[in-house]
C-alpha cells in the first residue's frame, strides 16, 4: 500500500450518498470501486481526488433513435405528459426539474460533467473530426423537463439521420449513445432512410444486440390493429432486420388500441439494467489494467530502452573510437591491462557513462511521453498511461535491463483478482435479488389469479 493512502473522492462520496439504503448492491461497488482508486493511485494512473468511477453513467438511461416520421416525438410527449423542446439536430438529454419552467443547457455542461453520459466526448469528436470537438455545442444540448416520469433517470433524444447534415461526428455520438444506454428503443422508421447514412446506426445495434437493451418499435398509432395482426407486422419486421444482421431484441407495436405494457416494464426495470452495466464497467475497468495499461506501457519501456541503449551505445563507441585514435598516436592500450591503472580507467569510463546514459534517457523519455498521451486518447483511457511509464523511471530502472512497469507483479495481480471476485459476487447477488422480484411477482399474480 501507499505511504499516503488515496482518500475517497468526492464523487464516490457523493454517489455512496446517492445509494445509501437504496441500492445496496451499488453501494458495494462503489467500495470496490475505491479499492481499484487506491491501486490506480499508486501507479501513478489517477490523481489523488479522481476515480474510475467517472468513466461510466450512474444514471438510468433510455435512448430514442428514429426516423423522418413524428412517432419518436410523438411517443416522447405522450410518455412525459408533456411537450419537450429539443432541437432536431443535436443529440438531446433530457434530465427531470422540479422547477414549472424548462431550461436548455449548451452541449459544453454536458461534456464537463462527469455525473452525465456525455462526459468528455469533445475528445472522441476530435479524434475522428480534427476541430470539431471544440464545436460540443452545435451536437449537444440538455433540457431540463417537469415530468416526474424523468425523476432518477435520464432520456437522449437522437436526431434524425440527414442525409445532408450527417457527419463522422454524429456517427460517433450514435455509437456513444448505444454503448451506454441501458434501454434503446428503436423506431422502426429509422431503417427507411438511405442504407448508405443509417449503416453505422444499424452496426452499433449489430454491435449490441445481443446485451438485450433494444426494443424496436412499431408505429401504427393511427389505426387500430388486432392482436393476430400485430403478430403478423412483428414476425414482417423480424424478417427485415434479419436481412440487415439484427436477429434479436424485443418487438411493440404502438396503435390506438395497443398495450404499451411492454415498455412499462423495461422502463421499470432500468435501475436493475443500469446496475448491471456499472458492474460490467468496474469489471471492464478492471481487467484493462492488465490487458491495456500495463501492455501499453511495458511496449513503451520497450521502446524507450532500446533507443536509450542504442544511443548510448553510439557514444560510447565515439569514446572507444578516440582511445583507438589516442593508442595510434601515443600508445595507450598497456594502460588497460595495468592492475592498477586498467580498473581505475573503466571506473571512470562508467563513471563518465552512466550520467550520459541518464541524460541520455531522460530526452528519450519526453518524446515516448508524448506518444503515450496520444495512444491514451485513441484508446479513451481516462488512466493516465504516461504516469505510471514515468514511475517506472527510477535510477535502477533506468540503468539496469528492467522492462516491466512499476507494479506489475503478483502482489497485485492478487488484488486484481480478488476485485474481480468480489464484481463478480455482486453480479451473483444482483442475479438473486432479481430471480426473488421475479418470483415473488409470479407468485403475487397466482394469488390474484386463485382468490378471482
Amino acid at each position: 500500500m501507499a505511504d499516503n493512502p488515496k482518500p475517497t473522492s468526492k464523487h464516490l462520496t457523493a454517489l455512496e450518498k446517492q445509494f445509501a439504503g437504496i441500492d445496496p448492491v451499488l453501494q458495494k461497488a462503489i467500495k470496490v470501486f475505491h479499492e481499484l482508486d487506491e491501486l490506480e493511485y499508486e501507479l501513478g494512473l489517477i490523481e489523488n481526488d479522481e476515480t474510475t468511477a467517472r468513466q461510466c453513467s450512474w444514471w438510468p438511461l433510455i435512448s430514442l433513435l428514429g426516423g423522418y416520421s413524428p412517432a419518436k416525438s410523438t411517443f416522447l410527449s405522450h410518455y412525459l405528459d408533456t411537450k419537450a423542446h429539443n432541437a432536431r439536430h443535436k443529440f438531446t438529454v433530457l434530465q427531470y426539474t422540479p422547477q414549472s419552467t424548462s431550461a436548455t443547457l449548451p452541449g459544453s455542461a454536458l461534456d464537463a460533467d462527469h455525473r452525465l453520459p456525455f462526459y468528455q466526448v469533445s475528445r472522441d469528436i476530435e479524434r475522428v473530426k480534427p476541430g470539431e470537438g471544440s464545436k460540443i455545442n452545435s451536437y449537444l444540448e440538455m433540457v431540463t423537463v417537469n415530468a416526474n416520469r424523468l425523476k432518477n433517470k435520464l432520456i437522449i433524444d437522437t436526431p434524425v439521420i440527414n442525409p445532408g447534415a450527417e457527419s463522422e461526428a454524429h456517427a460517433v455520438l450514435r455509437r456513444h449513445v448505444v454503448d451506454h444506454s441501458d434501454l434503446v428503443l428503436v423506431f422502426t422508421d429509422l431503417f427507411e432512410a438511405a442504407p448508405e447514412f443509417s449503416r453505422d446506426c444499424i452496426a452499433s445495434i449489430v454491435e449490441h444486440q445481443d446485451t438485450n437493451k433494444f426494443l424496436f418499435v412499431i408505429d401504427h398509432a393511427e389505426i387500430e390493429i388486432d392482436a393476430h395482426k400485430q403478430n403478423d407486422i412483428i414476425a414482417n419486421w423480424q424478417r427485415r432486420l434479419g436481412e440487415v444482421g439484427i436477429f434479436t431484441g424485443d418487438f411493440v407495436v404502438l396503435c390506438q388500441n395497443g398495450d404499451t405494457q411492454t415498455i412499462d416494464n423495461r422502463i421499470n426495470n432500468l435501475n436493475a439494467d443500469r446496475s448491471y452495466r456499472v458492474l460490467g464497467s468496474l469489471e471492464t475497468r478492471i481487467r484493462a489494467i492488465d490487458d491495456v495499461v500495463m501492455d501499453e506501457v511495458e511496449q513503451a519501456l520497450d521502446r524507450w530502452k532500446e533507443r536509450s541503449n542504442a544511443t548510448t551505445l553510439i557514444i560510447l563507441s565515439f569514446i572507444v573510437m578516440l582511445i583507438l585514435f589516442a593508442e595510434i598516436a601515443v600508445g595507450i592500450l598497456d594502460l588497460f591491462f595495468d592492475p592498477i591503472i586498467g580498473p581505475v580507467i573503466v571506473l571512470a569510463i562508467i563513471a563518465l557513462m552512466t550520467p550520459i546514459h541518464l541524460m541520455v534517457s531522460r530526452v528519450h523519455a519526453k518524446f515516448i511521453i508524448n506518444q503515450l498521451h496520444k495512444r491514451q486518447k485513441e484508446l479513451n483511457l481516462a488512466e493516465d498511461l504516461a504516469g505510471l511509464f514515468e514511475k517506472s523511471q527510477t535510477f535502477w530502472r533506468t540503468v539496469l535491463p528492467i522492462r516491466q512497469p512499476v507494479g506489475k507483479h503478483k502482489k497485485n495481480r492478487r488484488r486484481l483478482n480478488y476485485l474481480l471476485e468480489q464484481t463478480k459476487d455482486l453480479v451473483q447477488t444482483l442475479n438473486d435479488q432479481y430471480s426473488r422480484s421475479q418470483y415473488q411477482d409470479y407468485m403475487a399474480s397466482y394469488e390474484n389469479y386463485d382468490a378471482d
